[in-house]
This record gives C-alpha cells, structure tokens and sequence, in this order.
C-alpha cells in the first residue's frame, strides 16, 4: 500500500495536447482516430448506451476489428448494464474483446455493484495517441439534445505520456486477456511542448493520488485557482486548502452545477458554500445544462482533465483517471471558456441568498464537516475488492434468460 501523501508517477516532457469540449469535439476525434487505427484500441468506459453515440462507437469498432485491429472495450457492468444482447454480439462476432468490470446478479431488480465503480474514461490507439476525460459513449453529451445535454471536456494526447497512459490500461487487462496478450511497443518521440503527469486512483497501491497532485497545486498557487466540477463535496484539507489560497490573496473561483443531474449533488455541494464564501471564495452555479466536467486550472500553466469529480466516490472509492498539464496555450484556453461560461450561463453564489433557511442548514453543514474529516476512514468500511473483469463471450449475450457470470476476483 502507498504511503499516504507518496507521489505518484512522473513529469513527461515533450508532449501534445488539444482540448476537446462536449461530444461535438470528442466523438468525432475519437472515432476518427479508431477508424484511422492500424493496430490496436483499448478503450475504457463507466457509460456506452444503445443510442446514436453509442451505435457510432459500435459500428467504429466493429471496422476496426474487421481490419484486423485488436480492440479491447472494458465497461462498468453498474454504469453500461442495459445494452442488448444483439448490440454486443454484433461487436463480438467482429472480433472486438469486451470485458465487464464487477460483473454481479442483480437482486431483487436492484443493482447490487454500487461502490468502487470504473469510473475511468480513457483510449489509447496504437500505443501512439490517447484520449482522457469525462465523456461518456451517449448522446446528452451532444449539445443538440437541448436540457438533458452535458457540459463536459477531454483531451487528445501524443509523445511520452501515452506509455504511461497505455501501460495503466494494460494494468486493467482481465486474466483472460492478459494471459495472451503482446503489448506494442509505445511510440515515445516528441510531440510537443507540454509537461504531463498521469494520476490514477485505486483500491491499491493510488488511493489518494489525483488529490494528492490537487494539494501540491494548490499550495503553490500565487494567482488564481478555477475550478469547474460536477459533483463538488471534496475532502476536508481539500476545502482547508481552498480556504487557505484565498486567505493569501489567491483568486479562487468555483464553477459547480446549477442545473443538475442528480439533485442531492447540488444539496451537498451547497453544504461547503456559506463557509467558503466566507473566505472569499467565487461560486458560481452553471445554469445552461447539467454540467459534468471534471476540469482546473491553477496560476498560468497548469490544468487537469479527467475522469474524477471532487466528492467522496471518485475521491475514495472509484477507479479514476486524471492527467495534470503543464502547458500555457491549454491553461488559457481552458481559462478563456471557463470565464465566458460563468460569464454568459451562470449565476454567482453570494452569502445573502443563502441566509434562507439558515436555520436548518446550520447544523447540516457541521455534520457535513465533520463527516468530511472522518470519510478516508468511513470509506475503510466498505468492501475492498481488485478488479473483477470478466470477458464477454458470445454465448453470454445470447438469450435474455443466460446472465453474465462473476468471475473471481484478480
């Protein structure tokens, strides 16, 4: 087990970056460069349904196996559970590899995989280039869908980081598949200028790595930190440093869901609010759609892009993926349209609006508080499992009445 407060991984230097925003940017990227492929996909996903998304990614695939690529798709059996069996065999039947992270019965109708979820969202093709970020394979990540629409970011790398990047996606490889599986070869030649870091977090050896390179960022900070998540309910040093940043003269500045997904999350997050606000901490609340990023930026250089929100499941729980950037063309980039969205779309949080109902948020904010400085130790309490991964067979995707086996665990 990794010490707590160890560091993970190293700076690459030498590489490119291109921000990509909403599906429009990301899927179009990403099924181009499967499509383009000569070799290899490894593609890692919470989220593919059965919609126009999800068929493009298929029919992607589906080419790209037929080619002769090996492409291997490793899905969260909670978030990617009602895909029909057709959909699958007809990837399978293509040669495509798929694999089910936690595969477990349902009982009673209920989903029994609620916790420690890959939550991880990554593609890496011919061991040359590679995706990293929060979009899931669906269609409310498409702006056209209107209010049930997602604001959300990736990123397309090449040069060095793509061996770190490819190698963690071995590390994800089932015992089936790894038992006959011969890496490539990564293409590490310069592709640009940026500075880049891989952070992961697991069950293991990287329980705290993603916060851990937050913290370090923060500490240093001299200018400003913006930070625009989806489900903001962080750690209590995670806040305490916050809080710390801004008491220094550091322009801190939140944008988190005004119009969100899950209700509960705007309930948590406002529990950090009035404390923060207290500090001198910006908050504003995104109103155009839900938002589902996973994005920062701090002082004129760095930035990350990924798969983690700043809350107790991604923080303690779920297998995350994050890339820390240093790079001045994305860290503007990023801050321009992060501006603009707060500017244009959102609504800034202040203390008088949320005087309403003091009286009962007083002693839920205590609570929350508390709960916050005790969740590394509450999250001890849930079972820790390794990866469960079982490869997708023909056979299993048949009837409707043959349900996916557990197989045990790595």
């Amino acid at each position: 087990m990794k010490a707590h407060g160890a560091q993970c991984g190293i700076w690459q230097d030498g590489n490119s970056v291109e921000l990509l925003i909403n599906g429009e940017d990301f899927f179009s990227e990403v099924f181009r460069c499967i499509r383009a492929a000569r070799k290899e996909v490894l593609l890692e996903t919470f989220i593919i349904f059965e919609d126009r998304i999800g068929e493009g990614l298929q029919q992607a695939v589906i080419d790209a196996a037929s080619r002769g690529v090996r492409v291997v798709i490793t899905v969260d059996d909670y978030g990617t559970s009602d895909l029909s069996s057709a959909f699958v065999a007809q990837m399978i039947d293509a040669g495509v590899q798929i694999q089910l992270f936690d595969p477990r019965p349902k009982f009673m109708g209920m989903r029994t995989n609620l916790f420690r979820r890959l939550h991880r969202k990554v593609v890496v093709i011919d061991a040359e280039l590679a995706f990293m970020g929060g979009i899931n394979y669906s269609v409310d990540h498409m702006s056209d869908t209107g209010i049930t629409a997602k604001q959300d970011y990736a990123v397309m790398v090449r040069g060095p980081i793509v061996a770190d990047i490819y190698r963690s996606t071995l590390g994800m490889l089932g015992p089936t598949l790894r038992g006959s599986f011969a890496p490539l070869k990564p293409v590490t030649r310069q592709a640009g200028g940026a500075r880049m870091l891989l952070a992961e977090r697991d069950n293991r050896q990287h329980t705290t790595d993603i916060e851990e390179q937050y913290l370090l960022a923060m500490r240093a900070a001299t200018q400003r930190i913006t930070i625009a998540n989806a489900y903001f309910f962080p750690s209590y040093r995670f806040l305490r440093e916050l809080r710390n940043a801004a008491r220094r003269g550091v322009k801190v500045t939140l944008i988190l869901q005004g119009q969100p997904d899950m209700p509960f999350v705007r309930v948590c997050s406002r529990l950090t609010y009035t404390w923060l606000l207290r500090e001198g901490v910006v908050i504003h609340e995104y109103k155009q759609r839900a938002l589902h990023g996973k994005v920062a930026l701090i002082d004129q250089e760095w930035s990350t892009v990924g798969s983690s929100n700043l809350d107790p499941l991604s923080l303690a729980l779920n297998l995350e993926a994050n890339l820390f950037i240093r790079d001045h063309a994305l860290n503007q980039h990023l801050h321009e349209h992060l501006r603009e969205l707060a500017a244009a779309h959102s609504k800034q949080v202040n203390l008088k609006g949320l005087a309403k109902g003091q009286w009962w948020r007083a002693p839920m904010i205590f609570f929350s508080f508390h709960f916050l400085r005790h969740f590394p130790a509450i999250a001890g309490l849930f079972p820790v499992h390794g990866p469960r991964l079982k490869p997708v067979r023909a056979p299993d995707v048949m009837p409707e009445a043959q349900e996916l086996k557990q197989e045990k665990s790595l």
